[in-house]
């Protein structure tokens, strides 16, 4: 066994590929600790993971090895389709090449982790930002102790201590959020509810991002095959919209990078030849001094050098609607940005002021805040995205076509529509459904394609622990996939679908398309579902995605929307759309 090779293993098949840049992150720090490590990236590889796997693991035993999960699912409501079944196949692949301890991290990774670390079988498990929980772990195990040993040893840990038990190390120094409700401290503490997390986080280093070197992320190489670059300048979110996963899984107090740093990785990667590039925040503007302060470097090394391949930077940014001013809107522009996308999500007040909200509970923008957003956005030379959501408690008929009606007046590049929501153990929205439910009942709303029975859904107070609590989002009691979702039970469907576990909410994703005149589909994204439009708008296997990148597009692929037709025709025409439907 090698005492200081770390493994750092991406079993994403998803394509079109996204750069699994929590590895680079890793890595960086894993390195700076005085670690070996190698990445196996099993992404461009996907059709012979299982070769890929033997090859590489006949020459090595490493001390540890980490596998990252970025998505649990599709997190589509209409699709449900789960990918942890792929990755536990490739876990256990690895189970019977190596004895070395296999720890589970990552974005998706951290909406359920517990429930994960049992479902894969795994030793270990990271809930948030694993740089420090990663580097510690590995010193423990190569100082000679045992897996218990190891993680009495690691604050935040979670351990696999078999049959369905999963603990975690406490950290010493944990911090809960002011808003703790009381009484549910010891199961937050538990579980690692309302914590900041921002003591995980790497702030300091510019993280090492890698073209064409050996066992390391090829960001190049999916920059060619996805058409983006990724870019971190904060980790968590102070927030608490009632649908969003984030404030759990990745803290809930901003981590904020040391703004050099940031630039300096920009800069390594447009040097790379990788030009575009999507922040990877939360959102961009949140924290927005900051986010200018990154902005302003940008500009400042592009007026001192004129060859900087920072000249060649397209940026391409998440934004909430406020806070935007016109500053911010002119430091984008000077930086190099072209496109914006924000998560509007509604206009009516009164869906948003119970749903996207502040960590005390009040409303942080309006519509007219998405007006700004888009005017200052035109006036200073970038496309904008609009996004909404449908289907939160309270949505109806007459709820969704105001807010289409005023969406489509804005005239963006692109709006999107979404209908439904895929629902995580620790939203806010989660967690007052499985109160409402209190392990006896149903609620309205509650649905999963695969559901044969009433979802009922438990509090965690009432569960064994987090374990059980978690896995209810996903499987049901016989342990095959219930990928719960929820779906506002005032939208004008039949009582029947209302009624049924499983019922499509078919009636109103029928609406959107009839409501929206056909001469604007053209810069309108739908759900999808098949028999309701010949569209696929769904990322995971996309072909329209897959033609854009076999056609040489780059940037966010909804800036290429409005094109969708000709950019189809091109590539049926260089045989692409037939290898994309394969």
């Amino acid at each position: 066994m090698s005492d200081d090779l770390v493994v750092l293993v991406n079993p994403n098949k998803v394509y079109p590929p996204i750069a699994p840049y929590a590895l680079d992150v890793l890595t960086t720090s894993l390195e700076h600790a005085g670690f070996a490590v190698d990445v196996v990236d099993l992404t461009f590889r996907r059709d012979e993971w299982d070769i890929a796997l033997k090859e590489y693991f006949a020459e090595r035993e490493p001390l540890l090895v980490g596998v990252t999960v970025r998505n649990t699912d599709t997190v589509y409501a209409y699709e449900q389709r789960p990918f942890v079944n792929e990755h536990k196949e490739i876990i256990d692949a690895i189970k019977q090449l190596t004895e070395a301890p296999i720890v589970g991290g990552g974005i998706g990774f951290s909406t359920m982790p517990f429930a994960l670390v049992d479902y894969f079988g795994i030793d270990f498990g990271v809930k948030g930002p694993g740089e420090h929980t990663l580097c510690e772990l590995a010193t423990a195990l190569r100082a000679g102790r045992s897996n218990e040993a190891a993680a009495g040893a690691v604050p935040g840990i979670l351990h696999n201590k078999g049959g369905g038990r999963v603990v975690r190390t406490l950290p010493d120094h944990l911090v809960l959020s002011t808003d703790t409700a009381p009484g549910n401290a010891a199961e937050d503490r538990e579980s690692g509810r309302y914590e900041s997390r921002a003591w995980q986080a790497e702030t300091a280093a510019a993280y090492r991002r890698h073209s064409e070197v050996p066992d390391r992320v090829d960001n190049l190489a999916y920059y060619r095959s996805g058409g983006l670059g990724s870019i971190l300048t904060k980790n968590g979110c102070v927030y608490r919209c009632t649908h969003c996963v984030e404030p759990d899984a990745k803290g809930t107090r901003f981590a904020r990078r040391d703004v050099s740093a940031v630039v300096d990785e920009m800069e390594s990667l447009t040097d790379q030849g990788i030009h575009d590039l999507h922040t990877t925040d939360s959102e961009f503007n949140l924290a927005i001094n900051n986010s200018k302060q990154v902005l302003r470097e940008i500009a400042a090394r592009k007026h001192r050098d004129p060859g900087s391949s920072l000249h060649r930077l397209r940026l391409w940014v998440y934004c909430q609607p406020a806070p935007f001013d016109a500053e911010f809107a002119e430091l984008l522009a000077e930086a190099g940005c072209v496109g914006v996308n924000v998560g509007a999500d509604h206009v009516r007040a009164d869906l948003l002021h119970r749903w996207k909200v502040t960590d005390r509970g009040g409303t942080y923008y309006t519509f007219a805040d998405t007006e700004n957003l888009v005017e200052l956005c035109k006036a200073n030379g970038m496309a904008t995205m609009v996004e909404a959501l449908f289907g939160m408690p309270g949505e109806t008929l007459g709820t969704m076509a105001d807010c289409i009606d005023r969406f489509m007046a804005l005239d963006a590049t692109v709006t999107g529509f979404s209908l439904g929501l895929r629902l995580f153990p620790y939203t806010e929205l989660g967690i007052s459904l499985a109160e409402e439910c209190d392990g006896v009942r149903s609620a309205p709303g509650l649905q999963s394609n695969n559901a044969t029975e009433p979802i009922v859904l438990t509090p965690l107070r009432n569960c064994s622990g987090p374990v059980e609590y978690e896995r209810q989002f996903m499987f049901d009691e016989n342990g095959d996939f219930r990928l719960v979702s929820y779906f506002s039970p005032d939208l004008p469907e039949d009582p029947e679908t209302i009624g049924s576990p499983s019922g499509r909410w078919y009636r109103s994703l029928q609406f959107l398309w009839d409501y929206v005149p056909e001469s604007e589909l053209y810069r309108v994204m739908l759900p999808t579902v098949a028999g309701i439009s010949n569209h696929d708008n769904n990322y995971a296997d996309n072909p329209f995605l897959t033609s854009l990148v076999g056609l040489g597009y780059t940037g966010a692929f909804w800036a290429h929307w409005r094109e969708r037709e000709s950019i189809m025709a091109a590539a049926k025409d260089v045989g692409l759309l037939a290898e994309a439907h394969a």
